[in-house]
């Protein structure tokens, strides 16, 4: 087996030398002058004392691709001499390879194994930046421990979403006297704590935290009020009806707000938007640059996000040149907000705009708002037609050569002349497209989703050949009727009769072809020729892709019971299947990819050819594919992701859908696998099956299924899995209670952030479980969504 390359490799060295998913270790000698099974080369059997405990100590060490050339040279000289020594590279080499560990590995660990380590991993290009947002195996006493260590030497600290974290802590972010950004987005903190850690944190100028039912600010001192007054970036997530800090920063030039408050208690008791009596209603936003609001559904953020606005309506800040506001649903236009929109007009020159559809359907404000080198528009859910786009915002092609995000997901006009007598799904019009692309060549995030695009026959005119001229994008989404050659839909009918069943009534027996294991007799088939193939083939360094059907919704959406029906595909999308998702296996870079509702998916051939090629794929959603009544890709995706390796995040809806023991152990394949979900109307699992796959794969930390079993059944599961962390310690008075009782610590320390959901999803109470999701798993994961040019690039750090 060939030795791991580049990140892997470095995973290797951050877990002690062995590569993960492949199980090998580091490249030596040959296995003929290795000497016998569990013989280390180099050494005979007689090695004792010092000599044997500091080997494997160092094997133990999370820098074992770094051999230590100044004390085990000596005893490696042999191996040292066929090998290559990285430890006698430069400082700048090692610092950047050390650059890709854990800073909690670096600290607690391989700055242990010799001295030219200790001294690089305390390097301050190491320990400027702490970043433990993602980091699921830390734990209280490791943050404590990196704090005591190297604490005055961080500068910035991301703890985003470490909601297994105790709330205290985050006392120990007061060792961090020269903080400038900090983030505890997802901690639970309390006012007086938040107080007392910001009333030693003096230089701290960006902060990141979460507003939660009983916040109080009139228990902030006047230290902390001090510090909230020179921070000019805030970040704040509101699950309550408050202003929180914003009144205190008084030197704001970002704010960043999400709007998470529930419409009714746990209660059942409806929610009002008045904020806590004694609440100063003066945010100041005089130096305000970029203002920011993201709200879930449900009136009472209307309501709050509403009281934010009143002050920027009085005085609109004339620096302010970045201003979005992501509404779902309707969101209706007051006086006050018609007032600053004129103001915004008439005083300031944006470079990123985005607003809710009812304050530009029907109005003329794109008409009299100024930009001036705008790099994101997000016009989702308008109405706005191709025409106004082109006039109105493009300007005619000039000055949009700095645009780099684009979002008219669910524009159904937006590539059409006018909107008052068209359809849908009438054909766009390829003039504006091409006006489009010409104008913002430099584009890299583009998202055309929830629409119908049906290009007309026209030959080079097609969607997707105008999109491939556009070389610089990095992320992408379409809906599926757009990808379908127009010859092929328009005269090539699907000839299955019962391809697609739009029910979910009594199961049909029907014939199926089957999935081919020859993977060459696959690439016969592959329609090579066809626009998508050719579109896949020039973005070759795509990252993200997203190929949603247009009339697609997820069975569990938010705030509201699941949906039971859906809608049936485009009828344009009917012939796009298995040969399209094979060309996709093209874009060598890919990191997350979505499929959902691709109704022409016979066996499901293509992803076996995704999972061969596109190895660096992290992120995989997959939805409605093929038959509604029956899981046509199953076996071609067991065989799919035996091949992912780097797979972190894994998302399955599809109703039918079985989680046997087959499925789980061609999952255990996913090496690198974090987090599952499995949405599955009539859904089926198998309770050992899944306990047997969260006891072997030690890296799941999230295990998210809602499927169509009983709720005594998906409780027992959810409790047996959690249980069994801790059951060892229950033998503890037996002969083996020393053992148990360190393997349930061992079990603990190495999945202390596990979150496991398993419920019925037509549980009349769904909604009551999911609010208790962790904010991190419901926004990437469990619930679905486009995420393409969602937000504005690196918004927040």
């Amino acid at each position: 087996m060939a030795p791991p390359r580049g990140r892997a490799a470095l995973k290797m060295a951050a877990r002690g030398g062995r590569c993960r998913g492949t199980g090998s270790w580091p490249r030596r000698k040959s296995r003929e002058a290795a000497g016998p099974a569990g013989a280390s080369p180099g050494r005979g059997r007689c090695e004792r004392g010092p000599a044997r405990r500091w080997r494997l100590r160092r094997d133990r060490a999370a820098a074992a691709m770094l051999r230590c050339g100044e004390e085990v040279v000596s005893e490696e000289s042999e191996e040292e001499n066929n090998g290559v020594n990285l430890m006698e590279f430069s400082d700048e080499i090692l610092l950047h390879i050390l650059s890709y560990v854990p800073c909690t590995d670096l600290v607690l660990n391989v700055r242990r194994t010799c001295r030219k380590l200790a001294t690089l991993c305390l390097d301050k290009s190491l320990t400027h930046t702490v970043l433990l947002q993602k980091d699921y195996k830390v734990n209280k006493d490791k943050v404590k421990q990196l704090m005591r260590d190297i604490g005055k030497e961080i500068y910035q600290l991301n703890m985003a979403g470490c909601y297994w974290l105790p709330s205290s802590t985050i006392d120990h972010v007061t060792r961090c006297k020269n903080l400038v950004k900090l983030n505890l987005s997802g901690c639970h903190v309390t006012s007086l704590r938040l107080s007392k850690m910001l009333s030693t944190l003096q230089h701290l100028r960006s902060l990141a935290i979460d507003v939660n039912p009983g916040f109080d600010a009139s228990q902030l001192s006047s230290e902390c009020k001090a510090t909230l007054s020179r921070v000019s970036e805030l970040k704040q997530t509101l699950y309550t009806p408050s202003y929180g800090v914003v009144p205190c920063c008084t030197s704001l030039e970002k704010l960043l707000l999400y709007f998470e408050i529930l419409d009714r208690s746990r209660e059942g008791f409806m929610l009002s938007g008045q904020l806590m009596v004694g609440e100063s209603n003066v945010p100041h936003y005089q130096n305000l640059r970029i203002f920011y609001a993201r709200l879930a559904p449900g009136y009472v953020n209307q309501e709050v996000v509403r009281l934010y606005l009143a002050v920027l309506s009085d005085r609109t800040p004339e620096n302010l040149h970045a201003f979005l506001i992501s509404a779902p649903g309707s969101f209706a236009e007051t006086g006050a907000t018609k007032n600053l929109l004129d103001s915004m007009a008439r005083n300031v020159r944006l470079d990123a705009l985005q607003l809710p559809k009812a304050w530009i359907n029907g109005s003329g404000l794109l008409q009299h708002l100024k930009f001036n080198n705008p790099f994101y528009f997000s016009f989702s859910r308008c109405t706005l037609s191709g025409g106004h786009l082109i006039q109105r915002v493009i300007n005619g092609g000039k000055d949009l050569k700095s645009l780099t995000s684009l979002n008219l997901s669910g524009c159904v006009h937006c590539l059409a002349p006018e909107s008052l007598f068209r359809k849908a799904e009438d054909d766009i019009d390829s003039s504006i497209l091409e006006s489009l692309v010409v104008s913002c060549c430099n584009l890299k995030h583009l998202n055309l989703s929830a629409a119908h695009h049906h290009s007309s026959e026209s030959i080079g005119n097609h969607l997707c050949q105008l999109l491939s001229r556009l070389k610089h994008l990095l992320s992408l989404a379409l809906p599926v009727c757009s990808i379908t050659d127009v010859g092929a839909s328009v005269e090539k009918p699907p000839t299955t009769p019962n391809l697609v069943p739009q029910t979910f009534g009594r199961k049909v027996r029907i014939g199926i072809q089957t999935y081919p294991r020859n993977l060459g007799d696959q690439t016969n088939q592959k329609i090579e020729s066809s626009v998508f193939w050719a579109l896949m083939g020039s973005l070759r360094f795509l990252e993200t892709l997203e190929i949603i059907g247009s009339s697609f919704s997820s069975a569990m959406p938010r705030n509201e019971p699941a949906i039971r029906n859906s809608l049936p595909p485009c009828v344009r999308a009917q012939s796009v299947g298995d040969s399209e998702v094979a060309a996709i296996s093209q874009l060598t870079y890919l990191q997350s990819l979505t499929l959902a509702q691709l109704p022409n998916i016979l066996t499901g051939s293509g992803l076996v050819n995704i999972g061969l090629q596109c190895q660096h794929l992290r992120t995989l959603s997959l939805a409605n594919l093929g038959m509604m009544g029956k899981v046509v890709y199953m076996s071609a995706l067991m065989d799919m992701l035996k091949h992912c390796k780097c797979l972190r995040d894994l998302r399955l809806e599809q109703p039918y859908f079985c989680a046997g023991a087959q499925f789980f152990q061609a999952l255990s394949h996913c090496s690198s696998l974090q987090r599952l979900c499995i949405v599955s109307r009539s859904g089926t699992l198998q309770s050992d099956a899944v306990m047997s796959f969260m006891a072997s794969c030690l890296e799941v930390i999230m295990c998210h299924m809602f499927m169509g079993e009983s709720l005594t059944v998906c409780k027992n599961l959810q409790q047996s899995i959690v249980r069994r962390l801790l059951s060892c310690k229950a033998l503890a008075g037996g002969h083996l209670g020393f053992f148990c009782t360190v393997l349930s610590a061992f079990f603990q320390a190495e999945r202390p952030a596990l979150n496991v959901v398993i419920f019925p999803l037509l549980h009349e109470d769904l909604t009551e479980v999911i609010r208790d999701v962790p904010m991190r798993h419901l926004d990437e994961i469990t619930l679905f969504k486009s995420r393409v040019a969602e937000e504005p690039p690196n918004l927040w750090w």
